[in-house]
Parts: C-alpha cells; sequence; structure tokens
C-alpha cells in the first residue's frame, strides 16, 4: 500500500488551516490556548492546522473573534469556500473529509447497491447520472470526488472496512452488463486486501431494509460515529443513543450475513450471469 496522499495546497481546507497557524504564531498563542478559547482539545486543534479535520462553522466564528478578524468574517469565508467545494452535498463532507480518512474501523451496510468506497467509476458515473435534473459536468465532479474518497483504502494505515450487502445488489442493473462485470470484479479484487472483508447478507433478512448506514471507529477513545443514509439528506451524529439504535441494527443484519468465503463464491457465480 502506499503512503497517505498529501492534503491538496489548494484546498480551502489547508488554507484554513494555515492561515489559523499562521495567525497564531502571530499573536504568540500556543495550540492549548487556542484549544481553551474554542472548547476542543490541543489534538483537534492540530488536526485543523494540518487540515485532516473539517472545521465547523462555529470553529470559524470563535477564530474569528479570537484573531480579531469578526468584520471581516476572514474565517468564516474560509469555512463557506470548503463547503461550497464540488463532488458532494455539504452535510457530506465532513464524513468525507475527516471521518473516513481517520477511522480505524468503518463497519456499512447496503441494501440496494454497491458502497461507494467499492464502487467503479463507470458504476458510480452510472448512479450520478441518474439524478434529477443534474449536468453532465456535475456527473463528472461527483465521480471523481468519488474515486479519490477512495484513496483511503491506499493509505500506509487503511482503516478496516467490513462491508455488508444484500444479495440482491449483484443482479440490479447499474448501467450495461460490461459495467456489472467490471463492477462484480472489482469487488473480488478489492476483498483480497486484508484490510478489507465483505459478507453478503440473505434478502430474508428484514431488519436491513430501513436503509444504508455506516459506523466508524475513531483513534484516541472518541466515541463512534454512524451515518445514516436517506433520499434527501443523510444524517451524521455521535449520539450515544442514535449510535447504540445503529449498532443494534448492523449486529441483527450481520446474524444473515453469509460466510465470506460464501459470498466470494456467490459473487463469481453472478458474475457470469452478467453476459
Amino acid at each position: 500500500m502506499g503512503s497517505e496522499p498529501a492534503p491538496d495546497p489548494g484546498s480551502p481546507r489547508v488554507r484554513f488551516g494555515m492561515e489559523m497557524r499562521r495567525l497564531r504564531e502571530a499573536a504568540q498563542l500556543s495550540q492549548s490556548a487556542v484549544a481553551a478559547r474554542l472548547g476542543c482539545t490541543q489534538t483537534q486543534i492540530s488536526r485543523l492546522e494540518m487540515a485532516t479535520r473539517t472545521p465547523s462553522r462555529s470553529d470559524a466564528e470563535k477564530l474569528d473573534q479570537i484573531f480579531g478578524s469578526t468584520d471581516k468574517q476572514h474565517f468564516v469565508d474560509l469555512h463557506r469556500r470548503i463547503l461550497a467545494r464540488p463532488g458532494g452535498p455539504k452535510w457530506f463532507m465532513s464524513w468525507v473529509e475527516e471521518i473516513e480518512p481517520n477511522a480505524l474501523v468503518l463497519r456499512s451496510w447496503d441494501p440496494l447497491l454497491i458502497p461507494g468506497l467499492l464502487q467503479t467509476e463507470a458504476y458510480a458515473r452510472q448512479i450520478f447520472s441518474q439524478e434529477p435534473r443534474i449536468t453532465p459536468d456535475e456527473v463528472e465532479e461527483r465521480v471523481q470526488a468519488r474515486m479519490r474518497r477512495q484513496q483511503i483504502l491506499d493509505q500506509e494505515n487503511a482503516p478496516s472496512l467490513l462491508v455488508l450487502i444484500d444479495t440482491g445488489v449483484l443482479r440490479r442493473p447499474v448501467g450495461e452488463s460490461k459495467v456489472m462485470r467490471e463492477q462484480l470484479d472489482h469487488l473480488l479484487a478489492v476483498v483480497s486486501r486484508p484490510s478489507v472483508s465483505l459478507q453478503l447478507v440473505a434478502p430474508e433478512c428484514l431488519p436491513g431494509m430501513l436503509g444504508a448506514f455506516m459506523i466508524a471507529k475513531l483513534p484516541n477513545g472518541d466515541p463512534d460515529i454512524i451515518h445514516v443514509d436517506s433520499s434527501a439528506e443523510g444524517q451524521v451524529s455521535s449520539d450515544q443513543n442514535l449510535v447504540t439504535s445503529i449498532w443494534n441494527r448492523y449486529e441483527a443484519i450481520r446474524l444473515w450475513a453469509y460466510p465470506e468465503h460464501a459470498s466470494l463464491r456467490m459473487i463469481e457465480e453472478v458474475k457470469q450471469e452478467w453476459t
């Protein structure tokens, strides 16, 4: 596996971190001092400055107050530019940019489609092209954003990815047969990585019918965070009650999962049907 890709130097998130460090050092403030004023930890300040953590609107507003730039809204403007980056909805950016790259373990359940982290470019393009009122340029932006998101699997310390997929997904046509054959080949290839595990789930699994979700286990004892899909706006939360509810559902779904060796054999068999 390769090393973790360096942050994009032209990214608004990188600029946010550089400006934060520049002004902090000019004011002769330590990271711990800024952390105390922001109401967070020194580690979180370090992650903001290194662009491995996405700032919140509240962070931006407080930094403008700390560094006397409230009138100019310097950090608020930078935060706005972070959210305006193409390639995905605003609510999803913190999950993709902050949670996934830093997770120790990612667990996912998908009853309808191959999960985004395992999609081929052709499969993803077919999905995005069916979005209502989407333009060709927007399709390409989203496809390339999805491909960039998958770079976390190439990190030196890639998160363990534990994937549960409904068996019906293998036969749901997304594009032509060639697209599906390529996608199933890709699944078989990705699962050969030691950090990735995949199990198919029996179609009789009723607890899984409410929709897709992911659970992220984070380092440093941070609480688990969930991402729950919806057709309007997904939900990202560390609320203990919600996390516990999703964990219980995940375990109920896992009871219906086939062993990995049987799952891979089923994928190979269904791939032959896409001729």
